[in-house]
Formats: C-alpha cells, structure tokens, sequence
C-alpha cells in the first residue's frame, strides 16, 4: 500500500487499500436472507442490547407510569429516529476507514491530544454511576427474595458487582470478543422481546395498545408535572444513549464491515493474537470500490434500520405498555426505588407467581444486556483510544491490545463497584442519561468534518447533515436544561 488519503490533523494518513466484497469478509458464496441474518447482522444487536435497557425498562416506563403517552410518546420516536441516523453517520466513517470514533475524532483539530482523552473522559463520566449495573442488582434480588429490595440495601449491589464479574468471564472465555457480545444479543434480546410480546398481547387490552401507538405520533405538549430533565433522560436513554452513541459502533470494525477487515479486532484471551492497526486504511474513488461501498452501506442501513430501530420502538413499546397496564390495574404509580420490580408485583397479584418470576426475569436479562454492552465498551473505547495514540504503550504490550483491555477491565470493575453505591439506581441512570445528551452538543460537528473528507463515494448527502444538526439542537437542548436544573432554575417547566 503505497498511496495514502490524508484526512485532518494530527494522525497519520490512513492507507489505501481495496475494499473487500462482503462474502470475503463473512467466507460465504454469496449475501443471501439467511447468510445475512447468519453473518452480516450483529453490531446493531449489540448497540440494541444496551438500548432495551436502562431508557426501556426504567425510564420510559416510569415517565409513561406517572404521566401516561401523549406528550412523552411523540419524545420517544423523535429519538429513536434522530439517533438511528446518527448511528448510521458514525457507522460510516468506522466502515470507510476501519478507525472507531474515538480515535476518528483525535484527527479533528485541535488533535488527537485534546479531543480524544476529552472522548474518553465523558464516556466514563457518563456511565461510570453504574445506574444500570446497579439495577440488574435489583432485579436479581426480587428474583432470588421474591420482593423488591429495602430501600439502601446492601445485596442488591454484590449481585450488580457479581454481573459484572460475570461480564469479565465472558469476553475473557471469547476468541473474538464482538462475537460473544453479538451472540449473547441475539439470545437475549430475541428473548426479550419475543416474551414482552407475547405477554403484552396476553395481557394488555387493545386500548392501551392504541393509546401507546396514538402517543407515538400524537405531537403534545408534555404533561403537567413532568420536568424536563425527566424528559431528557428519556429522549438521551430512548434506543441508546443520543450524543455518545458513537462509543459502540466500533463493533462495526471487529465485525469486519468495509475497511474495518483490514483493521483487525480485539480478540479474547481464547482467541489467536491478531493484529490491531494503530492508524485506518481507506479505499480508491474507482468504480470497483464504488460498487463495493454500496453494498456495505445497504449492509449497514439494514443493520441499523432494519434490527436496531424497530428493536429499539419495540423496546420501549412493550415494557411501557405493560407499565401503563400496571398502573391502570394496582391504582398505583411506581417510584423511583420500586420502578424495576413494580410491574412483575402486580401481574403477581393478577396471574400468580409464575408470571411475577417470569418477568422479574426477563428484567434481569433487560438490565443485563445493557450491563454487558456498556461495561464492555467503556473498556473498549479506553483501549482503542490508548492503542491508537500512544507507540510507547503498543511497544509496552507488544502489540496486543488485549494486555491492556482486560487489566483495565478489572481496574473499571472495582471502581463502579465502589460508585454504585452512591445513590438509588433510577437517579444514576437519569444521571447518565442526561450525560449523554451533552455528546450532542458535541460530535454531530466533529462528525461532520470527518465524513465530509472521506473518500467521495462514501460522503454523506447534504441532507444528513441537516439531521446531525437536528441531532445536536435536540439532545443538546435537554442537556442544557439538565445543567441548568442541576444549579437550580430549569429552562422550562410544564
């Protein structure tokens, strides 16, 4: 590879390299439905795992619980549809150049000194709360006790820090740790939503059904008492965590998608070393790899469109409704400390014990999913980023970042399980959702410049960035309210 494409400042000019067909990277004779399914899909899988989550299980069902659908529904779809493309736009520079974003944004000015440990510092301020750990604690100890936990107590938060023990196990036993995640996903996201929907058409009458889909489209004003920091948790934590999705779609690379094959992966501790390039490789504006490109970004339109978005309205359709039905059925309305377990104690008045078990399961698997990806990829983005920008650190590892991944897994485990214990779960998720919204003032530009130099065929329309910036004026604005509700007066009340 002796040409070069330069793209911004301070890195190193990505390589030039062919991109491969699609049935080179996944070893199939061609991309059919079932090898698409088989191979193609997964880093959405990942990204959805997170998503049916914390905002779904939590948030939203908390918002809709207290104040019902019109006036919050319409939120929830605004969401989802601005951070689908918004995941698609950091997806394309990952498969374009084989970088994740976080080391993709060390190439804005003013360098990768500034903007790539600033990256790394808010996704671990963002999520190191341990909200979401700390609720799949809860959930594991009404499955155990029956009961939702007291209020402070202590078991709760040995079984979160237990998960994420668990989640260590896991990538540890992977020979390519994106695929672990990508098969655990799909049996625990299928799982999910295939229960709820069962479980919804059994139980939930029809009037709430359209109610909830009426809510979705039905532009309102939100409801009275409602704040609009609650409101920004639940658009930052609605499919996934708006400005900061970008710290995930680095699976695209593991998975191999466009440039991302030439890259390498993180492998596991079972896996054969591979090498990981410090700098990206992209691909000639000709007609071969113009035709290539297409391919790989239908690949990807369907990955994000096809599974993460309608997984996400889903996720935040199912869990809601059933909270709605709770609501309507107990004459109660769920509290920040009883949000996990409150749905499953009122079916259990309803159908018995089964359907109070069954549910507290499937909120453990809930909570879990979204424990694993988000664990897993502040380690990951730390990794990269170190990887990526420090030759004294690849030479320290020689070479294999998993040296550095999984002794900082352990180190990041020890600390939230320190911070989990700060303060109810429902309250750190908030915290976190609103974190992320700050990503929105943030990187819609950084992505902007970036994708605006890659190569010609794999430039955003015009109109994508009109999206971003509709991303940035959205999500940014809750962020700015959240900071100014922190000190004391909120821009706006309803």
């Amino acid at each position: 590879m002796t040409q070069s494409h330069p793209l911004g400042v301070s890195r190193p000019d990505l390589a030039v390299a062919d991109l491969p067909e699609p049935e080179e990277v996944f070893k199939v004779r061609r991309i059919g439905a079932k090898e698409l399914f088989q191979y193609a899909v997964g880093p959405s899988l990942i990204a959805l795992g997170i998503s049916v989550g914390s905002g779904e299980w939590l948030l939203g069902p908390q918002a809709v619980g207290k104040f019902g659908f019109i006036g919050i529904g319409w939120v929830i779809l605004v969401s989802a549809i601005l951070q689908t493309f918004y995941n698609v736009e950091c997806s394309r520079y990952v498969v374009a150049t084989g970088e994740t974003p976080v080391v993709g944004w060390g190439r804005v000015p003013p360098g990768f000194r500034f903007w790539v440990p600033v990256s790394v510092f808010v996704v671990i301020f963002a999520f190191i709360a341990g909200g979401w750990a700390a609720s799949a604690g809860q959930g594991v100890y009404a499955l155990v006790h029956g009961v939702a936990p007291p209020k402070g107590a202590e078991e709760p938060r040995l079984y979160a820090i237990g998960l994420l023990v668990v989640v260590f196990l896991l990538t540890a036993a992977a020979k390519r740790v994106s695929r672990v995640l990508e098969l655990a996903n799909w049996v625990m996201v299928g799982t999910i939503l295939l229960v709820l929907l069962v479980i919804d058409l059994f139980v939930v009458p029809f009037s709430l059904w359209w109610e909830a889909i009426r809510g979705f489209v039905t532009p309102a004003a939100p409801p009275a008492g409602i704040t609009a920091t609650e409101i920004g948790g639940l658009a930052g934590f609605t499919a996934l965590a708006s400005g900061l999705n970008w710290y995930v779609m680095g699976h695209y690379r593991d998975k191999g998608y466009g440039m991302g094959h030439r890259a390498g992966f993180i492998a596991g501790l079972r896996g054969e070393r591979r090498e990981l390039l410090a700098s990206g490789v992209t691909f000639p504006d000709d007609e071969v790899n113009r035709a290539r490109w297409k391919r790989w970004y239908r690949l990807l339109l369907v990955d994000m469109w096809g599974v993460f978005f309608v997984g996400a309205i889903l996720g935040m359709l199912l869990p809601t409704i059933l909270m709605a039905h709770a609501v309507e059925t107990s004459g109660r309305r769920p509290t920040a400390d009883d949000v996990p377990t409150f749905v499953a104690t009122v079916l259990n008045q309803e159908y018995g014990a089964a359907m109070f078990y069954l549910m507290l399961l499937i909120g453990v698997l809930i909570l879990f999913s979204t424990q694993l990806g988000i664990f897993e990829a502040m380690v990951r983005v730390t990794t990269d980023a170190a990887h990526a920008t420090s030759p004294r650190l690849r030479a320290r590892i020689e070479g294999d970042p998993r040296r550095f991944y999984y002794p900082f897994m352990l180190v990041l485990l020890v600390v939230i399980a320190v911070v989990l214990h700060l303060a109810v779960p429902v309250s750190l998720v908030q915290w976190s959702a609103n974190m992320s919204n700050l990503g929105a003032l943030i990187y819609p530009f950084l992505l902007m410049y970036l994708n605006s130099r890659l190569p010609r065929p794999a430039r955003p329309r015009p109109w994508h960035y009109v999206v971003l910036v509709l991303n940035f004026l959205f999500f940014g604005f809750f962020f700015v309210n959240f900071i100014a509700d922190f000190l004391g007066d909120p821009l706006i009340t309803f």
